[in-house]
């Protein structure tokens, strides 16, 4: 999985997969799912994420939580 926080378009994006995107879908206002062909869920972007998500700058990765 790959993190990728844009300042500029204050979107974090969380890609879970490398495929390309057949679909895209905004789940919730702001939330936008991004799908596979075969419907696998291939990536997550927030919007105006600084205002969304705690600290979109970081990253912490928890293991067998």
């Amino acid at each position: 999985m790959k993190a990728r926080y844009d300042e500029a378009t204050d979107t974090l994006t969380l890609i879970l997969r490398d495929a390309p995107v057949a679909e895209s879908d905004e789940d919730k206002p702001g939330v936008i799912l991004d799908y596979a062909e075969d419907g696998s869920l291939v990536s997550l972007e927030v919007l105006d994420a600084s205002k969304r998500v705690e600290e979109p700058r970081a990253v912490t990765v928890v293991a067998g939580a």
